[in-house]
């Protein structure tokens, strides 16, 4: 357990560098740099470009660029976002939480109707019910994020008026325990455009696995010795069939990441992903790569989660 654990470890760590080593080129081959995108349409002297070129370092060849990055990022410094003229780790520390907190909502909620939604459908796939939520998830697997985000703000925002259009919090927020009620009021729309698609991904998998297993030889047996079919389902169909889409999670995290920027553009969520968009379109090159390495790091700490909840449904897997 112990090797495999560090051997995990080892992957993850692999990950981070060449995602973060990629990103640092890759943002300085775009054309353009920060003070082109800051004074566009300014008319600002070549000269006073070229001085705060120095000063940020972004003179400076990109292979000493990266070394410099990489000391001062294991002395906790990402460097000073230009765009907002703020140190990075401020402005990660102050959105980060509002990220982890949509994507940690829509996780818990996906899987938690995704499991039991696809193990009462392949439990039960001859039922009605099974076969119209089947076909219901099929069909949020066809719409595209964006369009799904769109939907849940023209109708139950705009139309309906039961939630608010966008922000995490209202213009005037209130205090206390009502404070609370308008961060979760808020936080309702977002989270469930992420958690439909993630419910309809994990029921399908599910259910599938329930299929494979309703009539296995352990299932057979334990309802032979007169097991009620309620503690069949729990204990001993559910658990093994969580094995696959403990599997799925791992992989569940990188897009659920991505999503959570499109649905924080649309429902102007103050988290981290909104902030690399405008950041990526800015050229603000130390806020990208600070993001890109916190982000990272955030998947590949969800991926290693995943793979030990796996090791722990699946035995088998404990082996190097």
């Amino acid at each position: 357990m112990l090797r495999v654990l560090i051997a995990r470890l080892g992957q993850a760590a692999l990950v981070v560098v060449l995602v973060v080593s990629s990103c640092f080129v890759i943002i300085r081959l775009a054309p353009g740099d920060p003070f082109v995108q800051q004074f566009e349409g300014q008319d600002v002297a070549p000269e006073v470009r070229e001085r705060l070129r120095a000063a940020y370092g972004y003179d400076r060849p990109v292979p000493e660029q990266f070394v410099r990055f990489v000391g001062s990022a294991f002395r906790g410094e990402l460097g000073t976002s230009t765009m907002r003229n703020e140190d990075v780790r401020s402005v990660l520390a102050r959105t980060l939480p509002n990220t982890i907190l949509l994507m940690g909502t829509a996780l818990l909620i996906g899987l938690s109707a995704g499991v039991t939604l696809g193990a009462w459908q392949g439990w039960r796939p001859e039922s009605r019910g099974a076969r119209v939520t089947d076909r219901l998830g099929l069909l949020v697997l066809s719409v595209p994020e964006f369009v799904l985000a769109l939907l849940l703000v023209l109708v139950p925002a705009l139309a309906w008026g039961l939630f608010p259009v966008g922000g995490m919090q209202s213009v005037v927020p209130p205090s206390g325990f009502a404070a609370v009620l308008d961060r979760l009021h808020h936080l309702v729309l977002p989270a469930s455009a992420l958690a439909l698609i993630l419910t309809a991904v994990v029921a399908r998998h599910q259910r599938a696995a329930m299929r494979d297993l309703r009539d296995a030889v352990f299932v057979r047996a334990a309802r032979a010795r007169g097991v009620p079919e309620r503690r069949i389902f729990w204990r001993h169909a559910v658990r093994n069939a969580l094995v696959p889409v403990l599997t799925l999670v791992g992989v569940l995290f990188p897009a659920l990441f991505g999503g959570a920027v499109i649905v924080e553009k649309i429902f102007a969520w103050p988290g981290m992903g909104s902030t690399m968009v405008d950041a990526v379109l800015s050229r603000d090159y130390h806020l990208v790569v600070g993001g890109v390495l916190v982000s990272s790091v955030c998947v590949v700490t969800g991926t290693l989660l995943a793979d030990l909840a796996l090791l722990w449904a699946d035995p088998r897997q404990r082996r190097p």
